[in-house]
């Protein structure tokens, strides 16, 4: 089957909230043999915890979840700046519920039993509408291309990055208000290092090339995006 990324990118990573098992572990070696990293949940807690502490290029979160429901989960993740594109996956038909899912901030719905070409099919679409609206990520009065990892300075001047310092820096603009612990990033960015001191050394050489005001420090937390 058709890998989703390109020669030498990073698999897409999918997040799975769904409490059905047999059906879950479908969905994750179906996925897996597409070429993504899958992250699964059974609640919307875990759910949760996952969407707000680690980068997804998509999310398929079932309606009705224990603890907390895929509407609620969701609502919670657009309320944190969370703007990975997501697919709700419910047994209920009913135009309420489908407007319910839409207006917490899903992108697509789907009503169980489902075929999985379809499926596969609005998952690629999720992944097209979200690269047509992220093309940029705005860094003050610069921005990122992520695709070339080109960033245009004020000056009009462009800096590319390397593919790890691109990571790091779309890591910190998808979520620009938020302080991002040195663990955390690590994790999203960095997973195969043993240590988090590879987060200092990136946000060194992301100074050195953009300016000192590129990445802020909050002591004793962490790191949250600057300005150019």
């Amino acid at each position: 089957m058709a890998d989703p990324t390109g020669p030498g990118d990073p698999p897409r990573r999918l997040l799975i909230v769904e409490d059905d098992r047999e059906l879950t572990r479908m969905l994750a070696g179906l996925f897996a043999e597409q070429g993504y990293a899958v992250d699964l949940a059974a609640e919307g807690q875990r759910g949760l915890h996952l969407g707000l502490s680690r980068d997804y290029d998509a999310l398929i979160i079932d309606r009705g979840l224990p603890v907390l429901d895929g509407v609620e989960l969701l609502r919670r993740l657009r309320g944190r700046g969370i703007t990975a594109p997501a697919l709700v996956l419910t047994g209920y038909g009913s135009l309420a519920d489908r407007v319910a899912g839409l207006d917490a901030g899903a992108e697509d719905y789907l009503v169980k039993p489902f075929e999985i070409d379809e499926l596969l099919a609005r998952v690629r679409a999720l992944h097209r509408r979200h690269l047509d609206r992220a093309q940029v990520l705005p860094l003050g009065a610069g921005r990122l291309d992520p695709g070339s990892r080109l960033v245009s300075l004020p000056t009009g001047e462009h800096v590319e990055l390397s593919g790890r310092e691109a990571r790091l820096l779309m890591a910190l603009a998808t979520r620009p208000a938020q302080v991002h612990t040195r663990a955390s990033l690590r994790q999203r960015v960095f997973d195969e290092a043993r240590t988090e001191s590879i987060v200092d050394t990136y946000v060194y050489y992301l100074r050195a090339k953009l300016g000192a005001d590129v990445v802020r420090t909050v002591r004793g937390v962490g790191y949250r995006l600057g300005k150019l």
